[in-house]
């Protein structure tokens, strides 16, 4: 059997510095490669393959998974990085991340076999097909078994990769390094204590905002022409971009010159495809801004998933519901939408956008209660990891929560325990991101503003590149070789503090209900 040139390069590369920077350039051009398949595979084809496809399509990515494994836990692979590691003063700052992350990557990897993580893969293949005919169908039964499959799989994975620290606890730092439920616990502590009451006295105000200004029916090709347009406003580069249809909205990044963007559009609802573009957006921004530099390497994408949330959340909310940006809105709205759009306010938009209401669907909530239906997700997944709770559960779990925290009544599971991809795709551990990242965003404009940016008169201007320079100079830029806590304190001046956030929403939903 010919040996793997990668392999030999390694083995060539013993005691010879040079030899062994190649053999790193040469691994991460195979593992480059590795990952543009499989995130390729993985985003476009729930999109663009016919439904027979899913059996094929689960083995293809199975066996890339398997073999991205193996070349990253192959024994010369530790070598090599021990001796580059032991001569820190022959390789620049980004060699240096290099090094990070591969072994970081690595060392989660190791302790679960390659043809677990493959099989792995097959299960969410199957499951994320299953989900989707799930949900059309409000068939929570059909879904259920592959639930259970998945938390136990999840649960056996993390006894490999850290037997002393909890299952969740793992997965939750697989999303955001450095984090458990000793730092969600009190973070979702605070915004409940501030949210919850909130909520309530915009309930009983008597000054609330009206959204009649956007209700009506509007044309699906306009929609995504619509689309188009708002992508352009947040400055995506649309040579970079390939833009599709989906059930759930979604964002993938291959790589710098290929990110695609996947949504909807309802006709009966069209803040929920302005907001989906502006949330998608961000996220296209992170991966088309990382340093080109660092394109065929471990550091190419954003550096975890709270801080990617936080670009999406940004555009989404920060900039896409604030009062400035509602005049650059409009006139886009008009522009598709001119009998429509032509007599409303940019303040009756911003209103509008502001509605405080207790809704079904979290990617359609509004910026006040959308925490809470992270909570509830955050909450049911500890039980369910915690074997307190089993998939058969969830849709009344589902319900007691959504009464307990939001006041509303769950119809069916298709707007409930459904109506989200993310536990098909094997992804438990990821919703507390969203609201990590919405309190990220809040502290990184704030850093703007007291570094003298009119982020007000930039979002009412139209023209976003200041916004867009400054993240991509302290964020974007950095890709995967500075953590979420090194470059928050590199662009704020300190830690993490959900304190930013709490005052922002009692602040802006204060002046909006007149409280």
């Amino acid at each position: 059997m010919s040996e793997n040139p990668a392999t030999a390069d390694l083995n060539a590369a013993v005691a010879n510095p040079r030899a062994d920077i190649a053999a790193l350039d040469a691994l991460e051009k195979r593992l480059f490669a590795l990952r543009y398949a499989i995130d390729e595979i993985g985003s476009l084809g729930p999109v663009i393959d016919p439904a027979r496809a899913t059996e094929e399509r689960s083995e293809a990515c199975a066996a890339l998974e398997e073999e991205r494994v193996r070349a990253l836990c192959a024994p010369e692979v530790g070598s090599l990085l021990e001796r580059l590691g032991a001569q820190p003063e022959l390789l620049g700052q980004a060699r240096l991340g290099q090094l990070k992350i591969l072994g970081r990557d690595r060392a989660s990897l190791l302790d679960v076999p390659a043809e677990e993580r493959a099989e792995f893969s097959r299960l969410t293949v199957e499951a994320n097909d299953v989900w989707r005919r799930a949900k059309v169908a409000n068939d929570w039964a059909s879904f259920e078994p592959y639930l259970d499959r998945i938390v136990e799989a999840l649960r056996h994975m993390a006894e490999e990769k850290n037997s002393g620290s909890g299952p969740y606890d793992v997965w939750l730092n697989e999303y955001e390094h450095g984090t458990s439920r000793a730092f969600y616990d009190p973070f979702f502590a605070q915004v409940k204590e501030c949210v919850v009451p909130l909520l309530a006295d915009c309930m009983a105000s008597r000054h609330k905002p009206s959204h009649r200004c956007v209700d009506g029916t509007f044309d699906e090709a306009r929609q995504w022409a619509l689309a188009d347009d708002l992508l352009e406003l947040e400055g995506v580069d649309k040579n970079a971009l390939w833009l599709g249809r989906t059930e759930h909205p979604f964002t993938g990044g291959p790589s710098v010159g290929f990110v695609l963007i996947a949504s909807h559009a309802y006709p009966d609802n069209v803040l929920s495809n302005v907001f989906s573009m502006l949330h998608e957006g961000g996220h296209a921004l992170y991966e088309q801004n990382v340093a080109p530099e660092y394109r065929f390497t471990s550091l190419k994408g954003g550096t975890s998933m709270g801080m990617h949330e936080a670009q999406s959340r940004f555009f989404e909310n920060i900039v896409g519901r604030s009062e400035a940006f509602a005049g650059p809105l409009l006139e886009r709205l008009r522009g598709r939408f001119p009998g429509q759009f032509g007599r409303v306010t940019p303040h009756q938009l911003f209103l509008a956008e502001n509605c405080a209401e207790p809704c079904l669907i979290r990617c359609d909530a509004d910026e006040l209660t959308y925490p809470l239906h992270i909570l509830v997700r955050y909450e049911i997944e500890q039980l369910l990891f915690a074997g307190e709770a089993k998939a058969a559960d969830v849709p009344r779990l589902w319900a007691e929560k959504y009464e307990d925290y939001l006041g509303i009544t769950v119809p069916d599971d298709a707007n409930g325990a459904l109506q989200d991809t993310h536990w098909s795709d094997g992804s438990l551990g990821y919703f507390p991101t969203y609201a990590l990242g919405s309190a990220i965003g809040v502290q990184l404009k704030d850093a703007m503003v007291a570094g003298g940016m009119d982020f007000d008169g930039v979002c009412a201007s139209g023209d976003l590149t200041p916004v867009r320079e400054w993240l991509r100079e302290r964020i974007w830029r950095w890709g995967r070789a500075k953590d979420t806590d090194e470059l928050l304190r590199q662009a704020t001046g300190s830690g993490f503090d959900a304190k930013h956030y709490t005052d922002y929403l009692t602040k802006k939903f204060s002046a909006i209900y007149e409280l």
